[in-house]
């Protein structure tokens, strides 16, 4: 079978161009089309899609709004639901809250921010200025950012998930230094959502934090799934394998975002961008299906003989 060479930015070409385009690689209709990926929630039973949206970095004032607009709506469009903030990433809450004014199809929103400050109060302003800046009267889930402060934060957080402020609650980290710490937290604290790094090149999370979150039913939200766009740099005019029809995919973007939902322990990723083709690129890749363990270790092996 002869090898798809789909780069993202040609994948998202044929995918906009319409049928005609798409009838040429039956993969690619196969990736638009295919039956949304969902999760359970283990502390309620409630299903999650896959496919997330950051905005660290991406929702910035250096994209004009109607772009990020767009790419807002191309997430709605295919069944996006969970978008992920946080005061760290500076403006980005406030046009998350901005363009969900005038985004259609926004009903299944499941709002995520996160407290990133020291002291019980300055914490209660924090995240009572997120609601208001994201436009939420209840904000689905709410997030300790790198563990900062966790152990006076996560008594504000018990308080308003019992008060009915928020329905979730959870802790993050993007850095491998606080891995000790966060397997600590996650076996001694009952948390509903764990955010943490994991992507085919960077798997340190796979040998003990995510089992332990599968142990203690703790979802998981996945940041950096292409490792800041360095997996993008690695793969460049380098060819797909001809079996990763076997698993929807018709670019490395989707080939990337399949390896991790393929793990049991995934909840949601959570890839950012400013663009809506590569959004578009993002939810093919929560659709239709996953590989299994044997086939992960293959994408692994394919990837490193790169």
């Amino acid at each position: 079978m002869k090898q798809l060479t789909l780069s993202r930015r040609n994948f998202i070409k044929h995918a906009w161009t319409g049928p005609v385009a798409v009838s040429v690689l039956p993969g690619m209709l196969s990736a638009m089309t295919g039956e949304a990926i969902k999760r359970v929630i283990p502390a309620s039973g409630e299903e999650l899609h896959i496919m997330g949206m950051g905005t660290s970095r991406t929702f910035t004032r250096a994209t004009s709004l109607e772009q990020l607009g767009e790419v807002m709506q191309v997430f709605f469009d295919h069944g996006g639901q969970m978008i992920d903030s946080s005061p760290m990433y500076g403006p980005a809450e406030g046009i998350v809250g901005e363009l969900l004014k005038t985004t259609q199809n926004t009903s299944a929103l499941f709002a995520a921010t996160k407290v990133w400050t020291y002291g019980r109060e300055a914490g209660i302003r924090q995240m009572n200025e997120s609601m208001q800046l994201m436009g939420v009267r209840k904000m689905d889930l709410m997030q300790i950012h790198n563990l900062r402060d966790w152990k006076i934060h996560l008594k504000t957080l018990r308080e308003w998930k019992e008060q009915g402020r928020i329905r979730y609650l959870g802790i993050t980290t993007s850095h491998g230094r606080f891995h000790e710490e966060l397997e600590a937290i996650m076996k001694t604290e009952p948390l509903d959502f764990v955010q943490l790094s994991y992507n085919i090149a960077k798997r340190t999370t796979d040998a003990r934090l995510l089992p332990l979150a599968m142990d203690k039913g703790i979802a998981t939200i996945i940041n950096r799934p292409y490792q800041r766009g360095n997996l993008f740099r690695k793969v460049r005019g380098k060819p797909l394998p001809d079996w990763a029809g076997e698993i929807d995919c018709a670019s490395w973007g989707q080939f990337f975002l399949k390896f991790i939902a393929g793990h049991p322990a995934v909840t949601c990723i959570i890839p950012a961008t400013t663009k809506p083709g590569h959004m578009l690129d993002n939810m093919a890749g929560g659709k239709g299906l996953v590989p299994d363990a044997a086939l992960r270790k293959r994408m692994i092996n394919y990837l490193e003989a790169l």
